[in-house]
């Protein structure tokens, strides 16, 4: 009997391995989820209704030079982040730069400079990277100003704080770089 129960159990690891060795491991640039309001997905019961929401990959530092560099060249389209281009979705029109982004989802991508942003939404969803990124799919282009911040974010980061009265500031950090746009809630 016991022999059984050693050959059993023996047959039950060599299998729970070899279909552990079917799954590839913990990606290096995890997913992640920002929503304005910041806390819509902590404290539901604050009655709060989410307005933007992002998903986006979260690429390390890991000692590299990011912006400027080889990684994310200034003056050429980033797909914000990692892997798949960053996914913006707007739950109610918001104006961004003057311009109104209507409800939906779009494509987010930026084009990194020193001292400014050019923050992109497009209507290409779900591809890898900005590959295959096409100007003529844009749905609106606005300006995110750029500061340096003291100490370093190792990992891509987006967050949403609450700007001046009606508007949210979308901060996009990294390394020792934070871009900041404003967008207004159209309250009607």
């Amino acid at each position: 009997m016991r022999s059984i129960l050693f050959s059993l159990g023996f047959l039950l690891m060599v299998s729970a391995v070899a279909t552990a060795q079917n799954f590839r491991g913990l990606d290096k640039s995890p997913l992640d989820i920002a929503y304005y309001p910041d806390n819509f997905a902590h404290d539901r019961e604050a009655g709060d209704e989410a307005i933007i929401k992002v998903i986006y990959s979260r690429p390390q530092l890991n000692g590299r030079e990011m912006f400027g560099g080889a990684k994310v060249p200034y003056g050429k389209v980033w797909r914000t982040g990692a892997n798949e281009a960053a996914e913006i979705k707007v739950y109610q029109d918001v104006t961004i730069g003057g311009q109104k982004l209507p409800v939906g989802t779009y494509s987010l991508f930026t084009i990194p400079n020193e001292n400014e942003w050019t923050v992109i939404f497009s209507s290409d969803l779900d591809y890898w990277g900005a590959y295959r990124y096409q100007e003529g799919n844009d749905v609106l282009r606005a300006t995110a100003s750029v500061r340096s911040l003291d100490s370093s974010v190792e990992a891509f980061t987006i967050q949403f704080t609450d700007g001046s009265e009606g508007e949210a500031v979308m901060r996009m950090a990294w390394d020792k770089t934070v871009a900041e746009l404003p967008i207004m809630m159209n309250n009607e």
